[in-house]
C-alpha cells in the first residue's frame, strides 16, 4: 500500500465529497450539512460546530478512503468505476442505516417518535434523509459516487 498516495487522494476524495455536498445546500437542493451533523454532537454553539464538525467530516472521509483502498487492493486493482460502485454502496449505507440511527447517536436530535413542543433540537434525518429534502438522497449519492470515482482514478495498486 502507499501510504502517500492514500493520503493524498483519500484527502482529495473528502475535499470533492464535501464540496459537492456543500454546493448542494448552498443552492438550497439539500438542507443537510454534514460538518454541522456532526459538530452538534461535541458543542452546541453554532459557528463552532461547523468548525469542528468540518475537521471531523474531513477526518472521517480521509479514514473511509481506508476501505476503498482495502478494496483495490483485495481486487487488486483500482478504477474509477471501481471506486463508484464502493462510493455507491458506502451511500446506501449511509442513507438506509447510519440516517436513521444517528437520532440515537445524537445529544441534540429529536427522535422520530418524539413531540414537536420539546427543548430545541435538531430535526431527525429520517431514512435516506428525506427530512432534510427530496433531493437529498440523490445529493449523498452522487457526493460518494465522486469521492469514489476520484480515489479509483488517481490511487494505484502496486
Amino acid at each position: 500500500m502507499s501510504w502517500a498516495d492514500w493520503a493524498l487522494w483519500g484527502f482529495v476524495a473528502t475535499v470533492v465529497l464535501t464540496i459537492t455536498m456543500a454546493g448542494a445546500q448552498g443552492l438550497g437542493l439539500t438542507r443537510m450539512s454534514v460538518p454541522y451533523l456532526l459538530g452538534t454532537m461535541i458543542t452546541t454553539e453554532r459557528d463552532r460546530a461547523h468548525l469542528v464538525g468540518m475537521g471531523a467530516h474531513l477526518v472521517n472521509g480521509w479514514l473511509f478512503s481506508l476501505i476503498y483502498v482495502a478494496a483495490f487492493h483485495a481486487w487488486g486493482a483500482s478504477g474509477w468505476w471501481r471506486g463508484a460502485a464502493i462510493g455507491a454502496v458506502h451511500a446506501a449505507f449511509v442513507l438506509t442505516a447510519v440516517m436513521t440511527l444517528l437520532p440515537a447517536m445524537h445529544p441534540r436530535m429529536a427522535r422520530e417518535e418524539e413531540a414537536p413542543d420539546r427543548a430545541p433540537t435538531l430535526e431527525p434525518a429520517g431514512f435516506l434523509a428525506l427530512n432534510y429534502g427530496a433531493r437529498t438522497p440523490a445529493f449523498v449519492l452522487l457526493a460518494h459516487l465522486l469521492f469514489g470515482a476520484v480515489l479509483g482514478a488517481f490511487y494505484r495498486v502496486g
